[in-house]
């Protein structure tokens, strides 16, 4: 009996000293979780090497918290950096915060997942931080129940120790003041001003800071300085940005995946499935962009078509639909944007899409130009085009859109990649509660002008049958207004 009472001891001594290194039991070599299989992972970490600012813009459920940022905190505060370590390296002890939402969620995530469960304190160093590091902890003196100020822990290089803080973005940017830190990591999207805030203390030390979060606010002034126009930049100088969706990790099977898309609500997931920033609770028009876009085809001859047109000397743009009226369904399929030129140039460009076709114009465009307070809708009728005044009904002409979109009487051919930069950017202020912010919206107004007003202004293109004499509703429908 003494013997198997000793083999069920050793048993729990076993598992308790495992639970407390699980950090050791991550991105092993081999195996179905083996680190190969994680490359948005380990592209991560490689990115600390050379960028200041990072972003793990990611799907709920691909390890952005755990795999990511909390493994790559407990590499820079212990020193234990693993063999095939590409990343930022300290040589030294480190001074640094884990930052999140509130107070709880602080506790309940970041917390839990580096240290243990907040409501067993026995149980405290099962979490990311090997259990036999940890020297100490600070308790937070109120507020919140089982949450910890700090932990400080050994670095096992130099004998050293290093600290890190919990803070939460509720605490305002005040509480984010003060000495250098060497790492920092956001485990939630932080208010701009808190993020400044945290530059700051990384920049007299060399410091880092990561960014792990789901975009479900959409577009908004954090996502824009890594993802600019909504979608990941091309080249990357000053920050690092890279999107994580459930395919690219080996833990979630298809029928986890389908079970999860399934529960999701329709408008959270792209954003929670891919860490796609576009439905945010600002957005105005809260449609999945697949949705919306359809394969470029051939505008069928019967089809009318116009275009919406939105003036000014830092942007004019214009988009041209065409309608199918058996089904009634509109079809946006062609765009036109640019800045900073005379309406003889504008002109030009839009005329090559097919002089025939005529357009809806800002009302605005009545007022004054930069060419000595001529009205700018007669200079671009000027130049041929033939254009009549678009209703510039604000708030009724966004709810007419979004009706068609989220319907399906409203489609956009995939190619319009301009045409999907605005729709991303696509906002109001205060998180949907404040104004239109009125940034590279261009096109945006434009798709209002067209759907409320040309499509009524659609025509065919006429048929010459002789010189001089032309078939159709050409010339019945394009009277010009001035």
């Amino acid at each position: 009996m003494s013997n198997f009472l000793e083999l069920i001891a050793i048993q729990e001594e076993i598992a308790r000293r495992k639970s407390r290194k699980r950090f050791f039991d991550y991105f092993p070599d081999t195996g179905p979780l083996r680190r190969d299989l994680y490359q948005k992972h380990l592209a991560f970490f490689r990115a600390g090497a050379n960028f200041r600012e990072r972003g793990a813009i990611a799907a709920n459920r691909v390890g952005k918290t755990e795999g990511m940022g909390g493994y790559e905190m407990v590499c820079h505060l212990t020193g234990l950096y693993p063999v095939w370590w590409e990343g930022k390296r300290f040589d030294h002890p480190i001074d640094a915060w884990a930052s999140g939402d509130t107070s709880e969620t602080v506790r309940d995530i970041i917390q839990q997942k580096l240290v243990g469960p907040p409501e067993k304190e026995e149980c405290w160093g099962t979490g990311l931080i090997p259990g036999d590091l940890i020297v100490s902890f600070e308790r937070r003196s109120h507020g919140v129940k089982n949450c910890l100020e700090s932990v400080m822990v050994r670095h096992v290089p130099t004998g050293g120790v290093s600290v890190l803080g919990f803070k939460s973005y509720e605490q305002g940017r005040k509480k984010f003041q003060g000495t250098a830190k060497h790492v920092i990591w956001n485990d939630e999207e932080p208010p701009e001003d808190v993020y400044d805030e945290e530059l700051l203390r990384t920049m007299t030390c060399n410091g880092i800071v990561m960014n792990t979060f789901t975009p479900l606010s959409g577009i908004t002034a954090i996502v824009l300085r890594f993802m600019p126009g909504g979608k990941l930049p091309d080249d990357m100088h000053t920050r690092y940005t890279i999107q994580a969706d459930w395919d690219d990790v080996p833990h979630l099977d298809k029928k986890t995946k389908d079970e999860l898309y399934a529960a999701l609500p329709p408008h959270q997931r792209e954003a929670r499935s891919k860490g796609v920033p576009v439905l945010g609770a600002g957005a105005i028009y809260p449609v999945e962009e697949e949705f919306i876009k359809v394969p470029d085809f051939v505008i069928p001859a019967h089809w009318p078509r116009s275009f919406g047109f939105d003036v000014g000397w830092n942007c004019t743009a214009a988009i041209w639909g065409a309608v199918d009226r058996e089904t009634d369904t509109g079809y946006l399929y062609s765009a036109y944007k640019r800045g900073q030129a005379e309406p003889p140039i504008h002109a030009s460009g839009i005329k090559a899409k097919g002089d025939w076709i005529p357009g809806v114009i800002d009302p605005a465009s009545r007022g004054g130009s930069q060419k000595d307070g001529e009205k700018l809708i007669n200079l671009y009728q000027d130049e041929k085009l033939i254009l009549s005044l678009a209703d510039n009904a604000v708030e009724a002409g966004i709810h007419d859109v979004w009706t068609a979109l989220s319907t399906g009487k409203l489609k956009v051919f995939k190619s319009l990649a301009p045409w999907f930069d605005e729709f991303r950017l696509y906002r109001r202020s205060d998180n949907g509660k404040g104004t239109i912010v009125k940034t590279n919206d261009h096109l945006m107004d434009c798709t209002r002008y067209w759907w409320r007003s040309g499509r009524q202004a659609a025509v065919t293109k006429p048929i010459i049958m002789e010189p001089g004499q032309i078939v159709g509703d050409f010339h019945k429908k394009s009277a010009m207004c001035s």
